[in-house]
């Protein structure tokens, strides 16, 4: 099996609140506020975010800070 960067790949919250450094309160509280991005149902009680857009928002932030 070879693994394919170009092809979407899905991250649970664990993944994603150690990518990150946020808590999960922290996480879904950014999502109200349209702060960070939206999972996607991958089963009925399921959800995982798109990892792609979990780097976008980690280099926004980067981008952000650097500014000033």
């Amino acid at each position: 099996m070879t693994s394919d960067s170009t092809r979407p790949s899905l991250i649970r919250l664990e993944a994603v609140k150690a990518r990150t450094c946020l808590s999960r309160s922290t996480i879904y509280s950014y999502m109200r506020d349209g702060r960070f991005p939206q999972p996607v149902s991958i089963s009925e009680r399921c959800v995982a975010w798109i990892e792609s857009e979990i780097d976008a928002w980690i280099a926004d932030r980067i981008a952000a800070t650097r500014k000033g």
